[in-house]
């Protein structure tokens, strides 16, 4: 059975109450339910995990290979600036889908950069939390799984 591993960055544990008005109501565990959902009538298998700690993320990126398929990637302002991610979504060689729940390039300036991008298959951003739906569709498609 195909694995994907949903992996959310710094903050994103407070969706729902943190800045209602770039991110939504809905929180990161709604969120999870709706993924594990489409995942079942995908009929593949999710992780979906959360942290504040770049380290901590790099080491699940780190044990990813061998364990999943792909990995979609929300990694919140660490996008901006951390090349250790990169470097680890690079050193691991699964297809990787950069997604953001706001519309980054409508945004701060230094919002508009992404290291992800660089290692990335594709970019969903701006579309709430139906941009993970739409992420694991994507990515579904791209590993050419039939449901």
């Amino acid at each position: 059975m195909v694995s994907i591993l949903v992996l959310n960055g710094p903050n994103l544990n407070m969706l729902g109450t943190r800045q209602p008005e770039v991110y939504g109501h809905t929180t990161l565990p709604q969120i999870e339910q709706m993924c594990r959902q489409l995942s079942e009538e995908l009929g593949i298998s999710l992780a979906f995990e959360q942290s504040n700690h770049e380290g901590v993320m790099v080491d699940m990126i780190h044990a990813s290979k061998g364990v999943h398929d792909a990995i979609i990637i929300n990694a919140g302002a660490y996008t901006h600036t951390s090349i250790a991610i990169m470097d680890a979504l690079a050193s691991v060689e699964l297809p990787t889908l950069e997604l953001h729940l706001s519309n980054v390039h409508a945004r701060e300036e230094f919002r508009h950069f992404s290291y992800i991008s660089r290692v990335a298959i594709g970019l969903i951003c701006g579309l709430g939390p139906a941009g993970y739906l739409l992420s694991l569709r994507a990515m579904v498609d791209h590993l050419g799984v039939k449901a």
